[in-house]
């Protein structure tokens, strides 16, 4: 892949393979986190335009802020690596385990605070 598609690509697998796992895990939080929020939301609202609505906040966030997504990084990574980025298959696996398990414990978390947390009012 050339031109600056590939230029991107490249880019984006380099910066995602340069984070240590702390880094990774804790990303991975906070991005399932905005991803079960956004799932909250879009539950409360009544409408296919409510729902949409509410729901572009959370996800824009997560995207802009650059948060790790263990789906969206099956794809970005092995895209990165065919388009000639630093980095092979053992730092494929060393990106997607902690990803994946910050997702795990960010999604159980905000799914356990929306059902059981106890009323503010």
């Amino acid at each position: 892949m050339s031109g600056a598609v590939g230029a991107s690509a490249r880019t984006v697998a380099e910066a995602k393979f340069t984070l240590t796992p702390e880094q990774a895990f804790v990303c991975g939080i906070v991005c399932n986190a905005l991803v079960c929020l956004a799932v909250w939301l879009s539950l409360g609202a009544r409408s296919a335009a409510g729902k949409v609505l509410v729901i572009v906040l959370p996800i824009a966030a997560l995207v802009a802020l650059g948060f790790e997504y263990s789906v969206a990084n099956m794809f970005r990574l092995p895209v990165g690596i065919g388009a000639g980025a630093d980095g092979g298959f053992a730092e494929l696996v060393a990106n997607l385990v902690p990803v994946t398990l910050g997702n795990i414990v960010g999604g159980v978390a905000t799914a356990y605070h929306l059902a059981y947390a106890p009323d503010r009012d």
